[in-house]
């Protein structure tokens, strides 16, 4: 389970009820919703809030840190409370499912030097991809 709403709480982040209910939503562990599905989650706690403020509110929390933006592919941006653990994403192929995974080793120190050209390399993004067993069994 995230942690994220004690995290928002513990910055002092003004909790309003839309921004508390977006926090709500995203809260969880594997949790990778698009934006309108955050929407969708919201409006079944809060029927008055608006699209515009979700979207807002996404983008406060990425701008702060703590909800990171996830794009694979060419499917919706998700949105992935997770930001605090490292981890790497698992990613269905065919229905783009997403779960965090948290593999063992140092992927950065895993590339050697002569394969880093000169950069300084701060951090690494590891993507699998596989079909999930829900889309093995259909």
């Amino acid at each position: 389970m995230s942690d994220l709403l004690e995290r928002l709480r513990g910055r002092g982040w003004r909790m309003t009820a839309q921004r508390r209910v977006v926090a709500e939503v995203l809260d969880g562990e594997h949790v990778h919703l698009t934006a309108d599905e955050v929407h969708s989650r919201a409006v079944a706690k809060l029927p008055e809030i608006s699209r515009a403020t979700v979207y807002n509110t996404l983008g406060e929390l990425v701008s702060l840190g703590e909800v990171l933006e996830v794009a694979t592919d060419k499917r919706a941006k998700r949105y992935d409370p997770n930001a605090h653990r490292p981890h790497q994403h698992l990613v269905c192929a065919r229905c783009g499912a997403i779960r965090d995974v948290h593999p063992t080793g140092n992927p950065l120190a895993d590339l050697p030097d002569s394969e880093r050209f000169g950069f300084t390399v701060s951090e690494v993004e590891v993507t699998y991809r596989g079909t999930c067993p829900n889309c093995a069994a259909a």
